[in-house]
C-alpha cells in the first residue's frame, strides 16, 4: 500500500478551514505530517580537543565565574549539533567546564540528572555533592543526582577541566520542565560528611535498615532506586576492563565494555535517562545500528568511527556523536579507551529500543 502524501488528500473547503482555524483545530493528516519534526535530524560530528582547548582557554581568560549571570555561573564550552543549535543531541547535553585556581562554581541544584567526568584534575579539585567533597582526579566519574546540592571548589594552583553530562534537553525541551532549578543560599554548601561516606553506604556492606526495606513489597516496587552521589575511580574501572580483556571475548559491536551501574541497585543504567560505559577497543568492531543516540569521549588512544559514509577521526579527549539509525563501527589505531554515553534507557522505558546488524 502506497501512503498518500498530504497534498494529494482531498482539499477542505475554505469554510471548513475557517471553522477549524477559528477554534484552533487542525485535521489529523496535517498534524501527523508535522509530528516528529520539532528537531532536525542529528548529524554525525566530532569536536577536536585542540579546538575545545582553544575555546575554553579563551573563556577562562575572558570571563570570571563571578561575572556570569545568576543561574549560569559555570564556565562551560558546549558542543553544538548544527541541526539543533543548543546541544549535542535532543536528549543529552555535554559541556567542557573549567574552574580556575581559587575559584568556586556556586552551589545549586536542579531536576536534571548530571555527572562529571574529569579530564584534567587533581585531588585538590573537588565537586561537593550532598555534603561530601569528592576529589576530581583524571578520568574519575562523579554523579550529581537530581535535586542534590552541588558546587565545585578548586583549592589547587592549577586549572581543572571536566566533562559535564546532563539530560537537560530531555528535561527542559521535551518534558518542558522549566521550574527545576534552585540556588543555595551560600556560595559553598556546608560539608557535612567525611570523604568516602557515600561510597561506604553502597559498597559490599549495606545499612541493615536498607536491607530490611528491600524485603518489603510496596507501592513503588519495580521503580528504579534513586541514583546516589558517588565517585567511580578510574583506576578500579581500568583494572576491571583489562581483566575482562584477558579473560573474556569482546562484544562484536563495543569491544570490552563495562557499564557504570546505579550503586543503589548494582545494575545499569546509572540514571533513568542515560547510560554510561567504559570501552576498551583493541580491534575493529562490527557495523550495527540502533534508534538511540550515542555520544563518545576519547579517554585514550586514536582511531576512527565510521558513521554511514563518513569517517569521524578521533584522538585523546575528542568528543563525537553517532546519531540514531545510522550504521556505525569503531576502528581503533592500536588500543583505545572510550567513555560511551547513550539515551537508550529512555527508549527501553517505553519499550521502543531497537538495534540490528545491517543487511548484506
Amino acid at each position: 500500500m502506497v501512503q498518500q502524501e498530504p497534498e494529494e488528500l482531498l482539499e477542505m473547503s475554505s469554510e471548513t478551514r475557517s471553522i477549524l482555524e477559528e477554534h484552533h483545530l487542525r485535521p489529523l493528516w496535517e498534524v501527523e505530517d508535522d509530528m516528529g519534526r520539532v528537531y532536525g535530524d542529528l548529524e554525525p560530528n566530532v569536536w577536536k580537543w585542540e579546538d575545545l582547548q582553544t575555546a575554553i582557554d579563551a573563556i577562562e581568560e575572558d570571563v570570571p565565574i563571578a561575572d556570569l549571570p545568576p543561574g549560569f555561573q559555570r564556565r562551560v564550552a558546549v558542543p553544538i549539533n548544527t541541526s539543533l543549535g543548543n546541544a549535542i543531541s535532543n536528549t543529552i547535553y555535554v559541556g567542557v567546564q573549567t574552574v580556575s585556581p581559587g575559584e568556586t562554581a556556586p552551589a545549586h541544584r536542579h531536576g536534571a540528572n548530571a555527572l562529571r567526568f574529569t579530564i584534567d584534575g587533581n585531588e585538590e579539585m573537588k565537586t561537593v555533592v550532598a555534603g561530601e567533597e569528592f576529589p576530581m582526579e583524571n578520568n574519575d566519574l562523579i554523579t550529581t543526582p537530581q535535586w542534590e546540592w552541588h558546587d565545585h571548589v578548586n583549592d589547587s594552583d592549577e586549572t581543572a577541566a571536566w566533562l559535564d553530562v546532563l539530560d537537560l534537553p530531555l528535561v527542559l525541551d521535551s518534558l518542558n520542565a522549566k521550574n527545576t532549578f534552585e540556588y543555595h543560599e551560600l556560595e559553598r554548601q556546608p560539608v557535612t560528611k567525611t570523604q568516602g561516606y557515600w561510597d561506604s553506604q553502597y559498597g559490599r556492606g549495606r545499612p541493615a535498615e536498607e536491607a530490611k526495606r528491600d524485603d518489603i513489597p510496596g507501592p513503588f516496587e519495580g521503580i528504579q532506586d534513586p541514583t546516589p552521589p558517588y565517585r567511580f575511580g578510574w583506576d578500579e574501572m581500568v583494572e576491571s576492563l583489562e581483566q575482562r580483556a584477558e579473560n573474556d571475548e569482546p562484544d562484536p559491536n563495543d569491544g570490552y565494555s563495562l557499564s557504570y551501574v546505579n550503586p543503589a541497585s548494582g545494575k545499569p543504567p546509572l540514571f533513568p535517562t542515560m547510560s554510561f560505559r567504559a570501552q576498551l577497543l583493541r580491534e575493529e568492531t562490527d557495523p550495527h545500528f540502533h534508534n538511540a543516540t550515542e555520544v563518545y569521549f576519547v579517554i585514550e588512544g586514536e582511531g576512527a568511527t565510521h558513521v554511514g559514509d563518513e569517517a569521524l577521526e578521533w584522538s585523546q579527549w575528542d568528543l563525537f556523536v553517532v546519531p540514531p539509525d545510522q550504521i556505525h563501527h569503531h576502528e581503533p589505531d592500536g588500543e583505545a579507551m572510550l567513555l560511551g554515553i547513550t539515551d537508550r534507557p529512555v527508549f527501553e522505558a517505553f519499550n521502543l529500543y531497537a538495534e540490528a546488524e545491517p543487511s548484506s
